[in-house]
């Protein structure tokens, strides 16, 4: 399965200057979050793949206008052609004020109770394949600040259930610095930064 992941910042090259041969083969779009909805909803029209989507920390317009012919994951465990996909967006509380909590973000108790609540179906499809988050785990190439520090409760999912794959978004500040993808254990983790193309085995 071909898969495009996209993350963080509309790429020109997709939006202004789409080349359909490039894309012909491309089995399922993931997005990773901060995108805006009218990209997405070009994807979803342009390749004839299904779009599923989080939410990043800046993705307060989708619950105004939600990215057209893409499906949310968000909260969800959903089987895509075999493969058991987990979303969790957003990224670590680290704005607040008095008349309310910004949207998609949340504390590290918040995230915990998030993923409580998918346990019982991770436990019925007998764990899962793929996790896509916004933010990344807590020491796997997150940040020092608040905003960017991963969520140990990532780190702790992906130790006990063994994903094959995580792919997440929130970090291209660092991207030059690092790999985009590196393994930890037995998940490989890509950064979905601008956008990627990678080729999953059809049985994993």
């Amino acid at each position: 399965m071909r898969v495009l992941l996209v993350s963080d910042v509309e790429s020109k090259y997709i939006w202004d200057y789409f080349d359909h041969q490039r894309f012909a083969d491309i089995d399922l779009v993931i997005s990773c979050g901060d995108l805006k909805s009218e990209y997405l909803s070009f994807l979803a029209t342009m390749i004839k793949a299904p779009v599923f989507y989080i939410h990043g920390n800046h993705d307060a317009q989708y619950e105004i206008k939600p990215p057209e012919g893409c499906d949310s994951i968000e909260d969800k465990l959903i089987i895509y052609k075999g493969l058991r996909i987990i979303g969790l967006g957003g990224s670590m509380l680290y704005s607040n004020n008095c008349n309310s909590r910004p949207p998609y973000q949340y504390t590290e108790r918040q995230m915990e109770k998030r993923i409580l609540r998918l346990i019982p179906k991770i436990l019925i499809n007998k764990g899962f394949d793929i996790l896509v988050t916004h933010a990344p785990a807590f020491s796997l190439r997150d940040g020092k600040d608040l905003c960017h520090t991963g969520f140990k409760a990532f780190l702790n999912l992906i130790e006990k259930y063994k994903p094959k794959y995580m792919f997440h978004g929130h970090m291209h500040m660092n991207f030059r610095q690092t790999d985009r993808v590196m393994v930890y254990k037995n998940t490989t983790i890509v950064d979905a930064y601008n956008y990627h193309i990678l080729d999953i085995p059809d049985k994993i």
